[in-house]
């Protein structure tokens, strides 16, 4: 278990990337989640729905198509890479989504952009769904609920994110949600677990 952590300072010394920003965003995908994660509830005639809950605590780590984004993106935290210590990496941030069709929603979808702000020149890249695909994807969280949304509702909410306590490797995710719209309304709290 890491008790200390022991840093060797070089004052004109660079890490790149040094600035790091995280997004989030809902999405429709019925399709994936009917044909991957609800499957669980009838294998060949078979309730293996036990494992239909194991398989909702563990984002999915894949491309998500453009096309299937329901909402805004909202910036949940940007980091100082080069200034992070130890414990920055836990959070709490707060997050508001709002429609931009009518749809539904099976899952939140967080990715990252990265700068290199140090350079002679501005460079920097992200792995979000509207920009080229790059080999990190986007990290899907599946929602128990399927939303019904409207054109400009909102879904507001918070994401906690902190290395787990027994493998500091795993991420735990908690998302806690609520929309109160004209076809659906709902307010759930999720717990995730990035292996």
């Amino acid at each position: 278990m890491l008790t200390e952590l022991k840093v060797n300072s070089v004052d004109d010394g660079v890490v790149l990337p040094d600035e790091a920003s995280l997004y989030l965003t809902a999405i429709e995908d019925a399709e994936y989640k009917d044909d991957k994660i609800e499957f669980w509830n009838n294998v060949y005639g078979f309730d293996m729905s036990c494992i239909k809950k194991q398989a909702m605590m563990e984002p999915l780590v894949d491309t998500v198509d453009q096309k299937q984004i329901v909402t805004n993106c909202h910036l949940l935290k940007t980091m100082d890479i080069s200034k992070m210590v130890l414990g920055d990496a836990s959070f709490t941030a707060p997050f508001k989504l709002i429609a931009e069709r009518d749809d539904y929603i099976h899952a939140f979808v967080a990715y990252f952009d990265v700068s290199f702000t140090k350079c002679h020149k501005l460079m920097g890249f992200s792995t979000g769904p509207r920009s080229r695909a790059t080999h990190w994807k986007q990290t899907v969280l599946y929602l128990e609920d399927v939303l019904t949304i409207c054109e400009g509702e909102t879904i507001i909410g918070s994401m906690t994110v902190a290395p787990n306590k027994k493998n500091p490797r795993d991420v735990d995710i908690m998302v806690k949600y609520s929309l109160s719209g004209r076809r659906c309304v709902v307010s759930r709290v999720q717990f995730y677990k990035m292996r």
